[in-house]
């Protein structure tokens, strides 16, 4: 296996020096979060362990510990942070040694693996100390190089179509810590991916995956990884996992947090937190053609033109579901997507596509089919941690994401 120290070298250029010299008052290691936490578990040893990804932490650890100042933990950092993303996404899309016997398109090593990374750092005492402005700027330089949120490179120059496509981690793991998400399957199969468009164009596919957490989001995550790309692209998409044996383009979206605990446990019930909040609409819409996605053959699962939300109509304080889309003057309570995290992605990204004056640009949120395990491995008390079902289902999951972009890129 190659370590990620050696194999992945990182421009002193490209790492900031600002806080080379943190002041001498240093604050005391955090706790592990909520979802770090869940490492000791079974189910993430296991895939930890089975995909050849459970010696990164240590190696980590080590790297740290020889970090002579905070400079040098910065570059080490980034350096293990980009490492990861790019041994994920080169272990999804077939290239080097599998690492173990855990399909290539599991991905769930890199959310497990983020983890233990960040465990690692939470817990970290340097001998030179370091302050909680200091830890927090490295935890977030983790974050965003280990999702690839930092490195969407598209070509430049006429020719060819630019994609952005994002992700989410896995999610609802208290209830199966087994979990898998295909959206974020999806982002490592693809990025940095060529494809042909249904109009026969070449297009390139850069992708991050985000993690399901509201003050993320709250804190302008999704705007700070989109805006720099936005204008520079052809077609755009948010895609997280929706209801079970179907796919659904969600034609509205909504300024509401339902309130649907997170993966650190976390609820908010409230209007979609954004910048400029007298100007914040109730609704935004979908730019993808959804009539030639869902009229097009691309894979084995239906697809959907949703356009029902759930609003408050003028006037009244009881929800009302619309099977056709929101009613002028209402305020909104779930999106096409609901109103959870997937909703606030799309959302979020199409408010800032209009905010841009980029009206035109395609763009929007593709809910996939839940991914289920093979009906003898439902419970996950008893379960194992893949199956053939499972592994067949992300696999078709994923090619269709996939032939859905082509066709969306190739009907502007």
């Amino acid at each position: 296996m190659t370590s990620i120290r050696s194999a992945v070298a990182l421009p002193l250029a490209a790492v900031s020096l600002a806080l080379a010299t943190p002041p001498a008052s240093a604050a005391a290691p955090a706790t592990v979060s909520v979802e770090e936490a869940r490492l000791d578990r079974a189910a993430p040893q296991e895939i930890l362990k089975r995909s050849g990804f459970a010696s990164l932490a240590p190696e980590f650890a080590d790297a740290l510990a020889d970090a002579g100042s905070f400079a040098a933990a910065e570059r080490t950092v980034v350096r293990y942070g980009s490492g990861l993303w790019r041994r994920a996404v080169d272990r999804a899309q077939g290239r080097g040694a599998a690492g173990g016997d855990l399909s290539r398109d599991d991905d769930r090593p890199l959310y497990w693996s983020r983890l233990a990374l960040t465990r690692e750092l939470r817990t970290w005492q340097p001998g030179f100390g370091i302050t909680e402005e200091g830890r927090s700027r490295l935890l977030d330089r983790l974050e965003r190089s280990s999702r690839g949120q930092d490195s969407i490179r598209h070509p430049a120059g006429k020719g060819v179509k630019r994609i952005l496509l994002t992700g989410f981690d896995p999610f609802t793991l208290d209830r199966d810590t087994r979990i898998s998400n295909p959206s974020g399957a999806t982002a490592l199969a693809l990025d940095g991916t060529w494809l042909r468009t249904s109009d026969g164009s070449l297009a390139r596919v850069e992708t991050a995956v985000f993690p399901v957490r509201w003050q993320d989001f709250a804190d302008g995550t999704v705007e700070r990884t989109l805006r720099p790309h936005l204008s520079k692209v052809d077609l755009f998409t948010t895609v997280s996992q929706g209801r079970p044996g179907r796919f659904d383009i969600e034609r509205t979206n909504g300024a509401w947090r339902g309130g649907f605990p997170d993966n650190e446990n976390l609820s908010r019930t409230e209007t979609v937190p954004v910048a400029d909040a007298a100007t914040q609409p109730q609704w935004t819409s979908t730019t993808l053609p959804y009539a030639a996605i869902t009229a097009a053959s691309t894979g084995r699962f239906p697809v959907y033109d949703n356009t029902s939300v759930t609003e408050l109509p003028v006037g009244t304080d009881t929800p009302v579901v619309r099977p056709d889309g929101p009613t002028p003057g209402s305020a909104a309570r779930a999106g096409g997507g609901g109103n959870y995290l997937s909703n606030e992605i799309a959302y979020r990204a199409t408010l800032l596509r209009d905010r841009l004056g980029l009206t035109r640009l395609p763009g929007g949120h593709v809910h996939t089919p839940v991914l289920q395990f093979g009906p003898e491995n439902t419970d996950p008390a008893t379960g194992t941690v893949t199956d053939a079902e499972f592994v067949r289902n992300r696999l078709d999951i994923i090619a269709q994401v996939r032939a859905i972009v082509a066709v969306a890129a190739g009907s502007r």
